[in-house]
């Protein structure tokens, strides 16, 4: 499988203007992400792609490719498929799949891109890493997004609720009566679906948990997952990087 590594690097960010160029250790945090992301050796191709003349001349200063995509994407997974369309166009090659790197996760770990990878056969349309639930903080924070498998380890919904219920168990005993999985936000899409799933009207479940992948099982694509032992730290805030920071001491 041929695969294109998109870091999506929007400049603009209300909580936190001009993030992906934010100085981390003498580095931009989207340099820290793009070398790290370039470990991974399933990748055939990565580039940024962002929105901002800046951010493409703060890639290049580094030695890393970047593209200029239009600014009124609304999610990454737009600003991917343009990135994919741009690519092909230019270098006369064909993708099978993109994988969609978070701009805003400085510490990725590149095994986790190989795991992600790992599960891109041909008939994967949509892959996405989860990852075990251990405590209940985690567990009810509404901004930690839950998920439910199929027999297959397909994911058939996500959630910023507890799923599934634990009827006749109190709540604070779940955990040692189930195994709960949360979302980490890395995903691949077979080229052909990332054009079909970026022209899909806004959904009704979207709508309701502001989460895209329920649009994408609601028009019956498949959402493939793989278990990853590693978390992910997305910066949405200059506090987020804060504690973040004094974590890696």
């Amino acid at each position: 499988m041929k695969i294109l590594g998109v870091i999506p690097a929007r400049y603009a960010s209300t909580r936190f203007p001009a993030k992906v160029l934010a100085d981390i250790k003498g580095k931009s945090m989207i340099q820290h992400v793009y070398e790290r992301a370039s470990q991974a050796n399933c990748l055939h191709k990565l580039v940024v792609a962002t929105d901002n003349l800046l951010v493409t001349e703060a890639v290049k200063s580094f030695g890393g490719e970047a593209i200029l995509t239009r600014a009124d994407h609304p999610s990454g997974t737009d600003r991917c498929s343009e990135a994919l369309q741009i690519v092909e166009a230019t270098t006369q090659e064909k993708y099978d799949y993109v994988v969609n790197i978070q701009g805003d996760e400085p510490f990725i770990i590149p095994e986790q891109i190989a795991l992600l990878a790992s599960k891109l056969d041909g008939n994967t349309e949509i892959a996405t890493l989860i990852i075990k639930a251990l405590d209940y903080e985690t567990l009810f924070n509404t901004s930690e997004v839950k998920v439910v498998l199929d027999k297959d380890q397909n994911g058939i919904y996500f959630s910023r609720q507890v799923i599934p219920f634990l009827r006749n168990i109190p709540p604070e005993d779940w955990l040692r009566h189930h195994t709960f999985y949360r979302h980490v936000g890395m995903y691949a899409y077979r080229a052909d679906v990332l054009v079909q799933i970026t022209q899909l009207p806004l959904s009704i479940l979207e709508q309701a948990e502001s989460l895209e992948q329920l649009r994408w099982i609601e028009n019956g694509f498949k959402i493939k997952t793989a278990v990853t032992e590693h978390d992910s730290y997305c910066i949405d805030t200059p506090e987020d990087l804060e504690r973040l920071l004094a974590t890696k001491q």
